[in-house]
């Protein structure tokens, strides 16, 4: 049972992607507002697609989400990491752009399981 519970309430990883990792801020700081409000222990935090390799071989990744302006990595990612089991989607076009930082948490936690 303590093995169940520890997997629940773990700390997830999210990680956004963009060009340069700065027009994803903001909604990095929605979702941040999201999970603490719903008492979820989450690291998100935004990069830019060069530092993907770098962030995912030295950090532990639980999924990745791509802004729509990169979508086109998502199967160079997928086929990438296929073997780390790391989620690779992109984020909605419409809650990107209205900053929905609450639908694009669940979202990730979806992709998590």
């Amino acid at each position: 049972m303590k093995e169940i519970c520890k997997g629940v309430f773990s700390l997830k990883n999210i990680v956004l992607v963009c060009v340069a990792g700065m027009s994803t801020s903001l909604l990095v700081t929605k979702m941040q507002k999201a999970a603490q409000e719903q008492n979820i222990e989450a690291d998100i935090y935004a990069i830019a697609e060069s530092e993907v390799d770098k962030v995912v071989t030295s950090k532990k990744v639980d999924v990745l989400l791509l802004g729509p302006q990169v979508r086109y990595l998502k199967g160079t990612y997928e086929a990438k990491y296929r073997h780390l089991n790391i989620p690779v989607e992109t984020i909605n076009m419409t809650d990107y752009g209205m900053m929905k930082g609450e639908n694009v948490l669940k979202q990730a936690l979806q992709l998590i399981g």
